[in-house]
């Protein structure tokens, strides 16, 4: 579903603030894989994502999604078929927007629907949409009338993942979506974001600071490091690893400990 072929990116090249965020990064999934990723602040993990997006074009390599090249293929898009949540709870939605047209953008944006548009959207769609809403159990079906600015931020990134996926993208990128939320609103939207994952066969690629979870979750794990990846394991050997193991795997690989704050505390 998704390869990334020796891609490198360099920023400000050339200066004294160059930084070479991706050298020769090589990640393949398969349809349905869900992968986890670990690594140091500045390992290109948001850079990655970033690159798959097309937010920026890379310098040398290829990004091919379901059998298509779309390594200078434009940002909007791209956003038809991939879905992109961010730590941020505020940066997947329009906050002066009401539920319902935050919706209907979405959904015109990922399908080939030409019916309609935000702010006139049939009757059809927004049972869809109230449909939709009811799988969050968060009541926010009978509010799709209300700006998305008075939602709480773990309201507003559930809406937001919703929004990704209700037309079900060929590949989903979570970029430490539950870092920002209370622990108790954190564990309602991860188990939003399986159930989801898991029942629409979603190839996703997750970005997280919790050890456990990134042996928990998916199929497959990746550490990177400086630009790249320094360890990708899956199947009976990831269901064997501990924390303490991966710890020592990124030890062995990269020659230091990682040295991620976040991440050592989320193993205590």
């Amino acid at each position: 579903m998704l390869q990334i072929e020796h891609v490198s990116k360099t920023f400000n090249p050339g200066t004294i603030n160059e930084k070479k965020a991706l050298i020769d990064l090589n990640v393949s999934l398969k349809d349905g894989d869900f992968a986890t990723i670990v690594g140091s602040n500045g390992a290109g993990k948001s850079t990655m994502f970033n690159a798959i997006t097309g937010a920026f074009y890379v310098d040398e390599g290829e990004i091919v999604l379901d059998h298509e090249n779309i390594t200078y293929k434009q940002e909007h898009l791209r956003s038809r078929s991939i879905g992109h949540l961010f730590q941020d709870p505020l940066l997947g939605t329009a906050p002066h927007m009401t539920i319902e047209e935050n919706m209907s953008l979405a959904y015109l944006r990922a399908s080939n629907s030409r019916h309609s548009f935000w702010g006139r959207s049939r009757k059809k769609e927004r049972d869809f949409f109230r449909e939709q809403l009811s799988l969050l159990d968060m009541g926010l079906e009978d509010r799709m009338k209300n700006p998305v600015g008075l939602l709480s931020g773990g309201q507003r990134q559930a809406l937001t993942l919703l929004m990704a996926t209700m037309v079900t993208p060929k590949l989903l990128l979570l970029d430490e979506h539950t870092a920002a939320l209370d622990p108790a609103t954190a564990d309602k939207v991860l188990a939003l974001t399986r159930k989801i994952v898991a029942e629409r066969k979603i190839t996703c690629l997750m970005v997280t600071h919790n050890m456990h979870q990134a042996l928990e979750l998916g199929n497959r794990t990746l550490m990177m490091d400086s630009g790249h990846v320094v360890f990708d394991v899956s199947g009976e050997q990831r269901a064997k690893l501990t924390v303490d193991d991966l710890l020592e795997k990124f030890k062995d690989n990269v020659g230091k400990q990682l040295d991620n704050d976040r991440i050592l505390l989320s193993n205590s």
